[in-house]
């Protein structure tokens, strides 16, 4: 997966949403944990790819997939997120309609591919991501299944206030309450300070995992504007992870963050 540097420019202040082991109370409904098709490739994945990068990421139980990968060589630093549709029978899994939303070299850069892949459910999830037209070279990416996506996400355990890299030497805080609500702010870069963003979060009903809906506040500082970007948050290894798009896949956020 190619990976691009967070910058400043795509204030990536993505929900920070815990994926806890626990079942939980509070205002909305917890879902049950999950159980598995037998046949599907459904689930949390961690691994690597062949430049250095950890990928860590989900397949839903609708088939979309969210993976976000790392600088290469420091995997505290997201990079990147490759998003899809896909499908997955009898141990293959394919997607015709990847985006690999990436910001590592100066502007973000969005880029078409494609991806083949094999898996054993509940595994192993292995395959290769070729881009359209030879813009980059092809990348092999191999993961091993983690089972806390069977836990059913607790929005109480949640709520707190985090914070973490989106951008080398740009730090967010984001604090999310127990009813489901986001507010945020960059905290690091003081032509950012006044970039800030407000959205929602909500646990799916079939996996480890919220789904996230921000809305940025339209300062000139942002460079996302006014528009709002929907997308995934889980947790992996204590670290929040958290991207989302806007409808046409040209912009949006990626995010790593820890509780405060």
């Amino acid at each position: 997966m190619h990976l691009k540097r967070i910058q400043s420019q795509v204030l990536g202040f993505l929900l920070l949403v815990s994926l806890s082991a626990c079942s939980g109370g509070g205002d909305t409904p917890t879902p049950s944990p999950t159980a598995i098709p037998a046949a599907s490739a459904e689930g949390l994945w961690t691994g690597t790819t062949n430049a250095n990068r950890t990928a860590t990421g989900v397949v839903l139980d609708d088939s979309v997939y969210w993976f976000l990968y790392s600088a290469a060589g420091d995997p505290s630093l997201i990079a990147g997120v490759v998003q899809g549709d896909s499908t997955s029978q009898n141990g293959s899994l394919t997607s015709s309609n990847t985006t690999d939303f990436s910001v590592e070299r100066g502007t973000p850069l969005v880029l078409k591919a494609t991806v083949d892949g094999t898996y054993t459910s509940k595994q192993s999830l292995n395959g290769t991501i070729v881009y359209q037209n030879n813009a980059l070279p092809q990348d092999t990416f191999t993961t091993t299944y983690d089972n806390d996506y069977e836990s059913a996400p607790d929005i109480n355990a949640a709520a707190g206030t985090y914070t973490g890299p989106v951008a080398v030497g740009e730090i967010v805080s984001v604090t999310v309450s127990a009813t489901g609500n986001i507010t945020g702010r960059s905290i690091t870069d003081p032509s950012r300070n006044g970039c800030t963003f407000s959205g929602v979060f909500k646990p799916r009903a079939h996996g480890n995992v919220f789904d996230v809906t921000i809305t940025f506040n339209g300062q000139s500082g942002c460079s996302n504007g006014s528009a709002t970007v929907t997308g995934v948050a889980f947790f992996h290894a204590g670290k929040l992870y958290s991207a989302a798009l806007n409808g046409d896949k040209t912009n949006g956020v990626v995010f790593i963050g820890t509780k405060s």
